[in-house]
């Protein structure tokens, strides 16, 4: 009987051995693609909602790997669904497409020249965020799970969505229309797995945080209304762009003197101001327009309801009016604690326990959030950081830029935490 265990674990050990073999020889055999597929979509990038030449890649290459294909999802979101030999529960895994409006500095061979419509201008655009390694990442790992549905314990959803930066005025997209549209129904996901490239990470490092990681973005708008006159004579008018001033100054005690930033960090931005037209004349209103990031859902409650009183109250104290109207952005990026520390273990495996860090929270935001407000979801960042360089420029930059290298790891651990959690 001993000797029979003694086989069996040996056989099984051998097995699980040759199974780590066949993916890096997979790993091995998909880099060099990869990083050829990333190159080409960065040469090509294309602005939110008009992914049309990046979804037909996406959709060409499922097809060709088998995997059931859904186009036109939030108009030019893609989505595979590929089936294991067995049944299971269903994982979904999550790439943005879309680029930035932005002109690339880089002197790069695959350097974007490209230019589109943007607000009825037309201007460069440019992958200034890295979703381009997200999509050929998650590329290599459809092509590696479809050789491989004899280890697939379930099904897998490849989510390749548009308009991560926000969809055109006027037109809904991104992560909520394709919610609302069902991306995560028919099979329903069980949890859903994303990562983000960081330049200012190392190559080989993956970094994430428990609970919330990344902002609930809210936009909000304040429309004063004060009453014209003379620039000379501003007794007889009521000022608006001073009101304006005492405004932003209160929103800051907000932060500064309300907000419990022990808890969590929260920030009032206001990003743009507009009012008069003359240096002479005292205008009648003004508009200003700035973001909110908060990561606790009672502190971002808190500070919309306290702004709400301070712009009415303010405004009214220096004899003019003011309206504030905010909406939601995205909302907070919350990992589950619990598939978080299921997952963990697949991770330090496959990057090693030393280059598996914790991290704070990031006050950037990303729509993700709008899945994981449905189903678990761990979203972590990939290190992609150029060896060598003094500097490395941040993300929406004219000068960002990735190290190629970093790419594989992101494959092989989408590829790692879907086979495991299919199988646990």
């Amino acid at each position: 009987m001993k000797k029979l265990l003694v086989c069996l674990l040996f056989l099984a050990g051998n097995l699980i051995s040759a199974l780590a073999q066949n993916f890096e020889k997979d790993y091995k055999a998909i880099e060099s693609r990869v990083i050829e597929w990333r190159r080409e979509i960065h040469q090509n990038p294309e602005l939110s909602n008009r992914e049309f030449k990046t979804a037909e890649k996406i959709a060409n290459h499922l097809t060709a790997l088998g995997i059931e294909v859904q186009t036109g999802v939030a108009h030019t979101g893609v989505v595979g669904i590929l089936k294991g030999k067995k049944p299971g529960k269903v994982i979904a895994l999550r790439a943005d497409i879309d680029a930035l409006p932005v002109l690339e500095r880089n002197d790069l061979p695959y350097k974007s020249t490209v230019k589109a419509n943007f607000k009825g201008e037309e201007v460069p655009v440019m992958h200034a965020c890295g979703h381009d390694t997200h999509t050929a990442i998650l590329m290599g790992v459809a092509e590696i799970l479809s050789n491989h549905t004899d280890k697939i314990k379930g099904t897998v959803k490849f989510i390749f969505q548009p308009a991560e930066e926000g969809p055109p005025e006027g037109e809904e997209g991104g992560a909520l229309l394709m919610v609302k549209e069902g991306v995560l129904k028919n099979p329903d996901v069980d949890a859903i797995f994303g990562l983000h490239i960081n330049s200012q990470t190392p190559t080989n490092v993956i970094r994430y945080k428990s609970g919330g990681t990344m902002a609930a973005a809210q936009k909000f708008v304040i429309n004063v209304k004060g009453k014209q006159s003379h620039g000379a004579r501003p007794w007889s008018g009521v000022d608006p762009i001073l009101i304006s001033a005492k405004i932003i100054d209160g929103l800051q005690t907000i932060i500064s003197r309300e907000a419990e930033l022990t808890n969590e960090a929260a920030v009032i931005t206001v990003g743009k101001i507009t009012s008069g037209v003359r240096f002479n004349i005292i205008p009648e209103s003004a508009e200003m327009i700035g973001t909110i990031r908060t990561l606790d859902y009672d502190m971002k409650n808190q500070i919309n309801r306290r702004m709400e009183e301070m712009v009415t109250s303010i405004s009214k104290a220096y004899g003019g009016e003011a309206t504030i109207n905010i909406t939601d952005a995205t909302e907070i990026t919350y990992n589950d604690p619990d598939l978080v520390t299921q997952m963990l273990p697949t991770l330090n495996k496959v990057a090693g326990a030393n280059n598996v860090q914790t991290q704070k929270a990031v006050t950037g935001a990303e729509d993700f959030s709008y899945f994981q407000k449905e189903v678990p979801g761990f979203f972590f960042f990939l290190g992609g950081m150029t060896r060598g360089n003094t500097e490395s420029f941040p993300h929406h930059t004219p000068d960002f830029i990735i190290d190629d290298s970093g790419l594989l790891l992101g494959v092989k651990a989408l590829t790692q935490m879907s086979i495991d959690f299919l199988n646990k």
